[in-house]
């Protein structure tokens, strides 16, 4: 009788440890676009060196969560509507995604 109890108090506390490894917390969120190679017809993109970026866009890349990521490529991204943004691919270790930064250093989603 001992031995089952025993054994089942280890299989319950296994079971807890498991539960516990498997949760994921990521309290800091990024705006990031997975897809950035996708170009629509209505979307004309000017690749731009990112130290050319503008100085607002710039600093929103200095800003907290976004500095943790790494700028690789810009590209100045003008819509249909002749609006435009500022498409920003960025890395964080094996994690890649996209910013959208207006021409004023606003995030757009």
């Amino acid at each position: 009788m001992r031995k089952i109890i025993l054994s089942a108090t280890f299989i319950a506390l296994a079971g807890l440890a498991t539960v516990k490894a498997s949760e994921v917390k990521n309290p800091i969120r990024v705006a990031v676009q997975q897809d950035s190679t996708t170009k629509q017809d209505s979307t004309t993109r000017t690749p731009v060196e990112i130290k050319d970026l503008p100085e607002p866009v710039q600093k929103t890349l200095q800003t907290e969560p976004v500095k943790a990521w790494t700028p690789t490529d810009a590209f100045l991204v003008t819509n249909a509507d002749k609006t435009q943004y500022y498409l920003v691919n960025v890395k964080k270790e094996q994690e890649t995604g996209s910013l959208k930064i207006d021409k004023d250093g606003k995030i757009v989603q």
